[in-house]
């Protein structure tokens, strides 16, 4: 039975750890080729080097369009093709507004929303000519509501949404969909801010989910997966939240007084 994926061939970005690894080793279990972008390179490689001949290593630095544009033409000249961009690459800062500096909100502003535009930009003309294909960007909860100490963090995935709409305007005629996953909790590196010392767990804003843990990266990837392929062919511009039913509201404990 053929992948989900069989005969695509991918970008990732931030594909070294975390989410975009496991999305990039459940792309190749579909059967795509993945080009594993990031700026990690020993870790980069050595997973590239692990998921063999279909995946290719490139150092990508998402706020350079020359190095976008480079990274393609490897792509291209390695597999023929580019069907699927995911926009995983991103960075996280954690304080007060007040104590959040203009070089913080800049570097995050570069790469958590400047990084996927060059993305979409410099891609756009490869899709189209692969005859259509998809691009996921990979947003967050913090992109569909807020939250105290994230400003930077979450007006770029904010951002990001509103880029992903008007991609999916823009590009929908030419067979190209552009949608958004917004996790909650997926990966060591984003959660460990939160913990309180000797935690091994979030603060407790978890507990008020309905499904009240952290999401792990390979429930994240299946989203994306399911995006990337042709099984959500009439979805374009539209967001997908991987985070518990968090984004529903305020869950009630489990055991409350009865009425009589």
């Amino acid at each position: 039975m053929a992948g989900r994926l069989e005969g695509k061939v991918a970008i990732i970005t931030g594909g070294a750890r975390g989410t975009g690894e496991a999305t990039a080793r459940r792309f190749v279990r579909e059967g795509a080729a993945v080009v594993l972008a990031d700026v990690l390179d020993a870790p980069g490689r050595k997973v590239a080097a692990e998921l063999g001949e279909r995946v290719l290593y490139v150092h990508l630095d998402v706020t350079d369009e020359a190095q976008w544009q480079r990274a393609l033409d490897e792509a291209v000249a390695r597999f023929g093709k580019v069907d699927v961009l995911v926009n995983n690459a991103a960075v996280l800062h954690i304080g007060p507004i007040e104590a959040t500096s203009v070089e913080d909100w800049e570097r995050l502003s570069r790469v958590n929303l400047m990084g996927p535009f060059l993305g979409i930009k410099v891609c756009a003309k490869a899709l189209r000519a692969a005859g259509g294909g998809s691009i996921v960007n990979v947003s967050s909860i913090d992109g569909l509501e807020g939250m105290s100490y994230v400003s930077a963090y979450a007006a770029t995935k904010w951002g990001l949404r509103g880029l992903a709409k008007c991609a999916a305007l823009e590009l929908g005629r030419d067979g190209i969909r552009v949608n958004t996953v917004c996790p909650a909790g997926g990966s060591d590196e984003m959660a460990a801010p939160w913990r309180p010392p000797g935690s091994k767990d979030t603060t407790g804003y978890m507990d008020k989910r309905p499904i009240p843990r952290r999401g792990t990266v390979d429930e994240i990837a299946s989203m994306i997966l399911f995006l990337a392929s042709d099984e959500s062919s009439f979805c374009t511009g539209a967001d997908f939240p991987v985070d518990g039913g968090h984004s529903c509201g305020t869950s009630l404990p489990a055991r409350v007084p009865r009425v009589a």
